[in-house]
């Protein structure tokens, strides 16, 4: 028994090292793999594909129908990567036809690269630290935004008004809260 145990050890052993030499690679057999990165490369947390986990506040914005217009005004701002963060995040999402009640020409002209600046100011002006609800949201005054303004907060019978923009939905993220408004709320500077 001792002398078959040590015959299959040695033979263990010698099939071992020999696969081990001849998988050795020589300098000329070595292959390389280049990586290419352009500066138009998206690049960040927005830019992960993850089927696995609950959806963030941008992957249900670029779900929706009534946002694409809200989705193309983060995306001309650069802003995709700030609402994938870890939050938890509230941001208030102005409908197509919130944007649409605008003056015209407002947000062809915001769409504008020369405007990013002031693009990016007021959707920040849209999002706020934190996941409170609707009804948690009638205990405030006033909310602190992203770009460092504040927005009065309303409660006229049960709805919430938020910076003058209605609450007419809420949805749950993976980083967060949407509350849809109906209206886009814009800064004092």
């Amino acid at each position: 028994m001792k002398t078959n145990l040590n015959i299959l050890l040695t033979v263990f052993l010698v099939v071992f090292f020999f696969n081990c030499k001849n998988n050795k690679e020589t300098p000329a057999e070595t292959s390389t793999t280049t990586v290419v990165s352009t500066t138009d490369e998206k690049q960040g947390q927005a830019f992960i594909e993850d089927d696995g986990s609950t959806p963030n506040i941008l992957q249900i914005a670029i779900g929706s129908k009534d946002h694409t217009t809200l989705v193309a005004a983060v995306q001309a701002a650069e802003l995709e990567n700030a609402l994938v963060n870890a939050g938890p995040l509230m941001v208030f999402a102005p409908t197509n036809d919130a944007f649409a009640a605008l003056p015209a020409g407002t947000v062809e002209n915001l769409l504008k690269p020369e405007n990013k600046a002031t693009l990016s100011n007021i959707l920040l002006n849209h999002v706020t630290p934190g996941n409170y609800s609707k009804d948690f949201l009638k205990k405030f005054k006033k909310l602190g935004q992203a770009n460092n303004q504040s927005v009065n907060v309303e409660v006229i019978e049960d709805d919430v008004f938020i910076g003058g923009a209605k609450i007419i939905a809420s949805i749950p993220a993976g980083n967060g809260i949407i509350h849809v408004v109906d209206k886009v709320i814009l800064p004092e500077n």
